[in-house]
């Protein structure tokens, strides 16, 4: 009995041991682990990150919108006589100037009647000598001439005289017609489909229109804003008027600049929008009617902004937040406000001050106080940037 009792308490005081051991190692290692963890920390590498400055500028304000551009004039080009088209002198989609020959009618029956108004003329002119010789005799036939005579013959004068003043008018018209036969352009402009061939009769009475042509230069687009922004855009038209751009859909291409013209007489009040007209020189064509474009106005400029590259700001669930580099190369979280945004950069209206560093790329791997090495984004590298995006 004593024997198996010390058996116990041995085996007890073994087991009790064993435990405390492993126990004892298994806190050596941990610890061991923990130190070589501090230690591989220490040693870490910097995180290679590009930063940029905070800048101070002026900043533009652009109100965007989409828009559609419409020609500065739309001709239905008809014809203001009947007759036979003997020639089209365009070719669909040429680009004609003011005065140029579109398509000629056949001019023989306004030619022929215009020779006839001449030969009245003539005619006319003649019988207006012979009454002017004979007024002229029987003046200086004096008493043996009767008054009634002479008066009857001067009276006859002033009828052909006037007559001649008919056959001018006559001489005129007819011209005109003959005019009317060669159909010219009204403005400059590039022409659309031709609606008739040669051959053709057309006709001054019908609605039917030879061709249409379109004015390109300058052209408008029409495009829309919110009324709430109706303040600033007067205020911006009053002074002079603002820089409209042009852009493709995509809003990655700027196809033409100009300025606005004008503002709608009144809002839309199911939409809650004005619609605005801006004008394009569009020397290089590359606006077309009927296009869709987006468009950009210059509303006001922000002077003296803190301005900062867009990669530099981040989202986060607490909302904006940017990566600044102190002097000692280690990140600091910087919670921000934002309140523009274009062509790459943005305005911070808090949380980052002109002079300081910021972050633009290699931030996943960046935590606050993280050692980094920093290279400087160029310029030239946001511009590329920029014009990829």
């Amino acid at each position: 009995m004593s024997n198996s009792r010390t058996i116990g308490w041995v085996l007890l005081i073994a087991a009790v041991g064993g435990a405390g051991y492993f126990g004892w190692q298994k806190y050596t290692d941990n610890k061991l682990a923990a130190e070589a963890a501090q230690k591989r920390a220490a040693v870490r590498p910097a995180v290679p990150v590009k930063i940029s400055p905070v800048e101070q500028a002026d900043f533009p304000v652009y109100l965007t919108s989409l828009g559609t551009v419409q020609a500065f004039n739309t001709v239905q080009v008809r014809t203001r006589v009947d007759g036979q088209i003997t020639k089209i002198a365009f070719k669909e989609g040429q680009f004609v100037k003011a005065g140029d020959t579109l398509v000629e009618i056949d001019p023989r029956p306004y030619q022929a009647a215009l020779d006839q108004a001449k030969a009245k003329k003539a005619q006319d002119e003649a019988n207006l000598a012979n009454a002017n010789l004979d007024l002229q005799r029987y003046t200086k036939l004096g008493e043996f001439a009767t008054r009634q005579q002479t008066d009857t013959q001067r009276s006859t004068v002033a009828q052909l005289t006037a007559q001649i003043v008919a056959d001018d008018a006559a001489i005129f018209n007819t011209q005109t017609q003959l005019d009317y036969a060669t159909v010219k352009s009204p403005i400059d402009g590039v022409v659309g489909l031709r609606l008739v061939d040669i051959g053709n009769i057309v006709n001054a009475a019908t609605q039917t229109a030879i061709v249409t042509l379109t004015q390109i230069e300058p052209i408008t687009v029409i495009f829309t804003a919110p009324e709430d922004q109706l303040p600033d855009i007067k205020a911006a038209l009053a002074v002079a008027p603002p820089k409209a751009i042009a852009l493709s859909t995509d809003g990655k291409r700027v196809l033409s600049t100009g300025t606005l013209a004008l503002i709608n007489n009144q809002v839309d009040t199911t939409s809650g929008t004005i619609r605005l007209k801006a004008v394009f020189d569009n020397k290089d064509h590359e606006l077309w009617p009927g296009q869709s474009v987006s468009t950009r106005l210059l509303v006001k400029t922000l002077k003296d902004a803190t301005v900062v590259p867009d990669d530099a700001v981040q989202h986060g669930t607490d909302g904006l937040y940017a990566f600044s580099v102190n002097q000692e190369n280690k990140a600091e979280l910087r919670k921000i406000k934002v309140s523009q945004s274009v062509d790459g950069k943005s305005v911070i209206d808090d949380g980052l001050s002109p002079g300081q560093q910021v972050i633009t790329a290699g931030q996943y791997k960046v935590s606050p106080g993280i050692l980094v090495t920093t290279a400087v984004a160029s310029s030239d590298q946001l511009k590329a940037k920029v014009t990829q995006e």
